[in-house]
């Protein structure tokens, strides 16, 4: 027979005493006492069958110049590993190693080769541990790594403004055309907002995962993102809703931050490139991100339709959606190691998860303020949300290569 909650003895409210910690003490001591006792004794041993340990090696960055080529690495297997040789296109070649020595489980070493690359070319470098483990790297194309200068950060800051900041403005140009919309048309926009957050939401998971999977195993990569978008949503919404659900302007500085925080893993992803001399954005391209950004702009602009904003709200809702582009950029080029940019995709998408719910609240709102969930399923908003993806998933044609 169940129990009825309501019998059960009330929770003591005594404080705490001396005889109470003692038992939350108690516990670390034994588990302090057994890892000692692991540790000194080595029960395990007995399953030592002579097989090597198992090694992993990960190259984070990748520095082309003059003296030939610098590559950070990272120790990520189960024991300490030892670098022994390094081979540059099946040719062994002299190296150092700072630090020398033995590399510690989940520490970075760098690891210098004079080895004269060849613009253009691509080259392999296999690692041979002192196990005889061997770990390759693929330098696709051999470019010099980008230094910083004032010339080249102003080039990067000009390409972030149009790939980021350009689309953002001209969708929120549309915003005085847009205010006389009826209930039918702003339920349409919405929904096509919520579309084409699902889109970018998808889009950056999976870049986020793409990069965390180049991470060193230490990391775990994937439980890692969706471990960081899960509290990032949770984060956002119980900042968002403390004082009620966002809406109006509020809503469209979390939908910007969301936007803004796609694009900075965007940028990153577009300076990664450029550094790795993996890819070269052409006129055409540069033209495709523009296109397929444009969107987001209307999608700022949708809850603030009932509003009279200032000239100074959009200018900030502009940059704090497309100015993380040109930071992205520049720390991209700058070949930041790929757990990094997993790390920061994996907020993205926890902020854009957070806003998809803010909207689909907003749509599904009544005159009456109540929540009337049978407008989500109405055609205006089927169609807006088909719309968004559609257009969201035919412009990104235009920017993959």
């Amino acid at each position: 027979m169940n129990e009825n909650p309501r019998n059960f003895p009330p929770v003591s409210t005594v404080a705490s005493s001396p005889r109470h910690l003692l038992w939350l003490v108690l516990p670390l001591i034994v588990l302090v006492a057994a890892v000692l006792w692991l540790l000194q004794t080595d029960p395990l041993r007995g399953f030592n069958d002579g097989a090597p340990p198992v090694e992993n090696l990960t190259v984070e960055r990748t520095v082309l110049d003059q003296d030939g080529l610098r590559l950070q690495v990272r120790a990520g297997g189960s024991e300490p590993m030892t670098i022994a040789q390094v081979q540059v296109d099946a040719a062994y070649w002299q190296f150092t190693q700072e630090p020398a020595g033995t590399i510690s489980r989940g520490d970075t070493a760098w690891v210098v080769i004079p080895f004269p690359w060849v613009l253009g070319e691509a080259h392999k470098v296999t690692f041979v541990t002192n196990t005889g483990a061997t770990f390759d790297h693929e330098i696709p194309v051999a470019v010099p790594t980008p230094k910083v200068s004032g010339s080249r950060l102003v080039s990067q800051a000009l390409l972030g403004a149009f790939v980021g900041i350009l689309p953002v403005a001209i969708g929120l140009l549309c915003y005085p055309a847009l205010r006389g919309a009826g209930r039918s048309t702003m339920t349409f926009l919405l929904a096509m907002t919520v579309g084409l957050l699902a889109f970018l939401l998808v889009d950056t998971m999976i870049e986020a995962l793409e990069f965390a999977s180049q991470s060193a195993a230490v990391f775990q990569g994937s439980v890692m993102v969706v471990l960081i978008s899960a509290v990032t949503f949770m984060a956002l919404v119980a900042i968002g809703r403390r004082h009620g659900s966002p809406t109006g302007l509020a809503l469209a500085t979390y939908i910007a931050i969301g936007i803004g925080l796609h694009n900075f893993g965007e940028g990153l992803a577009i300076g990664a490139a450029f550094a790795a001399g993996s890819a070269g954005l052409g006129t055409f391209l540069v033209l495709g991100f523009t296109l397929h950004n444009i969107t987001e702009g209307i999608g700022i602009a949708a809850p603030i339709l009932k509003i009279r904003p200032k000239l100074g709200h959009f200018v900030g809702l502009t940059m704090l959606a497309g100015g993380p582009a040109v930071l992205g950029i520049w720390l991209g080029s700058l070949a930041v190691a790929p757990q990094w940019t997993a790390i920061a995709l994996a907020i993205g998408a926890g902020a854009i998860a957070q806003v998809i719910v803010e909207v689909t609240a907003l749509v599904g709102r009544s005159e009456s303020a109540r929540l009337d969930y049978a407008r989500i399923l109405s055609p205006a908003a089927f169609g807006g949300i088909a719309a968004g993806l559609a257009f969201m998933y035919v412009t990104a044609m235009l920017v993959k290569i």
